[in-house]
């Protein structure tokens, strides 16, 4: 353990009641309900491990996923069994051209029975909600979606109604087509705290999905009790309470500096390849997720290594690369590589 680490296990004894941070007992308690979880889930989902940390630590983190991959890489299956996993109502929309907000939200009925307007709320107010190729919606519905994500509620009739507790956002995206698709404006494209490129699955990995097709496997119950949404909520109560040294906010700060072309130690030519930089969301979702893989890992504190491991899931959406750099076919990838290897780790 470095020097930081053990003044981090140090410091996360003895906080004030305020900010108390996690015991033993609370850490052990959340492993175990991410184990239930991540048991019910791999009874569906083969392979894809980016995918499965990608969505237990957006759950935990209590914050929303897009999915970019070509059809056919068990995305719908992934996102109906973690709500399957956790005891949540789950919808998935999919999204088409003419997909109109009140679609999404919901509307009001004329009642000639009663001769008044009754309000029908819509599949959005679900606790996991799947926009299947969130592109093809038109910027109309995409702003309605927007608000359901940053404010929990949507308005209908002048109206507000707030969204079942917890809400997640899965959406996908294909990345093959362009044609009747609608670029995600940047503020939506920020309201995601990760952004994850699914790749094909390993050999191995396709012959066990062919064997569990063969079983009937998809069509049967999970074996296994899911855990309950008040359990999940309580699990995103103790992520939300994993320790962040200030060390590690000013290392997250200084990552997002650097994206902007400043930091400690500014990165050559960055600012001929990168027309925007990580906003301070970007660096909220940095923190929130690494307070998700530390409780993951078993740790009530968080290290420089799980601000790392999931940069690219957190940042590849964030950063606006210049036309020259696409042009030139510079990934976003490499982009926070050179990012991170600038920063000094603390």
């Amino acid at each position: 353990m470095t020097g930081l680490g053990e003044q981090l296990a140090t410091e996360t004894n003895g906080a004030p009641a305020a900010q108390r941070h996690l015991d033993d007992v609370e850490v052990g308690r959340a492993r175990e309900l991410v184990s239930r979880v991540r048991s019910l889930y791999n009874q569906r989902v083969v392979g894809q491990e980016g995918l499965e940390e990608t969505l237990l630590v957006a759950l935990m983190a209590g914050g929303h996923v897009l999915i970019e991959s070509v059809p056919g890489l068990a995305k719908t299956t992934a996102a109906q069994t973690l709500a399957q996993s956790v005891s949540g109502s789950f919808r998935r929309i999919q999204c088409t051209p003419d997909l109109m907000p009140s679609d999404i939200t919901g509307t009001q009925i004329y009642n000639q029975a009663t001769a008044s307007f009754e309000t029908q709320l819509g599949p959005v107010h679900a606790n996991f909600v799947l926009l299947d190729e969130i592109n093809r919606s038109s910027a109309k519905t995409q702003s309605a979606m927007l608000e359901a994500m940053q404010e929990k509620q949507t308005t209908i009739g002048g109206k507000d109604y707030p969204l079942p507790s917890p809400f997640m956002v899965m959406a996908t995206q294909n990345p093959i087509e362009e044609e009747g698709t609608y670029v995600l404006p940047e503020a939506q494209m920020d309201r995601f705290l990760m952004k994850i490129v699914v790749p094909y699955p390993g050999r191995d990995d396709e012959v066990q999905i062919l064997e569990m097709v063969q079983n009937d496997v998809f069509s049967g119950d999970l074996d296994g009790e899911a855990i309950s949404l008040e359990d999940l909520l309580e699990l995103q109560g103790y992520t939300s309470r994993v320790y962040v040294h200030p060390a590690i906010k000013t290392y997250i700060v200084d990552i997002l500096n650097t994206t902007r072309g400043g930091g400690p130690n500014p990165v050559p030519g960055l600012r001929e390849q990168v027309r925007v930089g990580a906003s301070p969301r970007g660096g909220i979702a940095l923190m929130k997720s690494a307070q998700a893989l530390a409780l993951m890992n078993g740790r009530n504190y968080v290290v420089p290594g799980d601000v790392k491991k999931l940069r690219h899931d957190v940042l590849r959406h964030r950063l606006v690369r210049t036309w020259d750099a696409v042009a030139d076919g510079v990934p976003v990838t490499g982009l926070i590589d050179a990012t991170f290897d600038a920063v000094p780790v603390p």
